[in-house]
């Protein structure tokens, strides 16, 4: 193309670039210099996602662009592709977007018996890819309807649940306010993660959270987004499938399983889970209770073979609700 929509000529035939971008105040300005250079109007913005099958309404680009608060990794990718970018010209963004959001200094503060958390292994920081697959014939689950009803600002921009949280997001955790990488063990079983696994009664296909060596655990990372005074959402950033957020599963085959889902949004209750601390001060031990039923993640059947499922059930104070999460300081 030799000149864009808004009249801008070939000397702007590059698109803003945002590697200088070192705050979220930057990374969004860098943003809006994105949507001059592209020469499309919000709704030409709008439209352009459509077609590739994103929700973008224009009402949404206008409020993000004009915040200083960083924006969500979904709304990145869809609006720089929106603009018009590449792949690669894609992936840029989203690798600068987490930087920022990796970079920001921790709050001052905290609980006083907070203590870091080592690492379990040194893992670099994926470039993010096209979003997770989404799950077939799960409209029964908790999330039913969802994408129908939330407010599309939910899915892709900074609301009022991302401005005011607390010093410490999650008591026990050296959490930054924008999230951190992580690991989660089963306290019983501290050896394996929980990763990517199937269901061994073969009742449902998809992927499902089961527990696994952590060398065999690399991918997906998981990553925990506050939303709210110890609730997280748990994220998964897959090298093919993207970014899915864990879901517990309502009824049908897969019924209190996990799956990964890339319909994730801030107030859907079945991907929101509450960590709560628990075991002695000097260890991340926490019981994971799903806020839509208020029950707790275990291991099935208490058993603690490699490949176990993760299940939500009743609270019972046994050994296999209980979990080890050591957060991963950004590369």
């Amino acid at each position: 193309m030799s000149q864009k929509g808004d009249g801008l000529s070939e000397s702007l035939e590059v698109p803003p670039q945002p590697s200088p971008a070192k705050t979220p105040a930057e990374f969004t300005a860098a943003l809006r210099a994105l949507r001059v250079w592209s020469g499309l109007t919000y709704r030409q913005l709008e439209g352009k996602a459509a077609a590739r099958a994103d929700t973008l309404p224009a009402s949404t680009i206008a409020t993000t662009l004009g915040r200083v608060t960083l924006p969500r990794e979904r709304f990145v990718d869809a609006f720089t592709r929106a603009c018009g970018l590449s792949d690669e010209e894609v992936q840029k963004w989203l690798e600068a977007r987490r930087r920022v959001a990796t970079t920001e200094p921790a709050a001052p503060g905290g609980d006083p018996d907070d203590k870091p958390d080592r690492p379990l292994t040194d893992v670099p920081v994926p470039v993010p890819v096209p979003r997770w697959r989404r799950a077939v014939g799960l409209l029964g689950a908790f999330g039913i309807g969802v994408a129908g009803t939330l407010g599309a600002g939910s899915l892709f921009s900074n609301g009022s649940t991302h401005t005011a949280f607390p010093e410490v997001p999650v008591s026990g955790l050296r959490m930054l306010a924008v999230g951190s990488w992580a690991h989660i063990h089963p306290a019983r079983t501290p050896a394996l993660c929980l990763t990517e696994g199937r269901d061994r009664t073969g009742r449902y296909q998809t992927a499902i959270v089961a527990q696994r060596t952590c060398e065999k655990a690399v991918q997906p990372r998981v990553f925990l987004e506050p939303l709210g005074k110890n609730i997280v959402q748990i994220q998964w950033h897959h090298p093919k499938y993207g970014i899915g957020c864990l879901t517990v599963l309502a009824e049908g085959p897969g019924q209190n399983l996990l799956e990964p889902r890339d319909d994730c949004a801030d107030d859907n209750q079945a991907q929101q889970f509450r960590l709560e601390r628990y075991g002695p001060p000097d260890t991340a031990r926490f019981r994971i209770r799903p806020v839509a039923a208020g029950q707790c993640l275990s291991l099935r059947d208490q058993n603690t073979g490699e490949g176990a499922e993760i299940v939500q059930g009743r609270c019972s104070g046994a050994a296999d609700q209980d979990f080890l999460i050591k957060l991963i300081p950004p590369a």
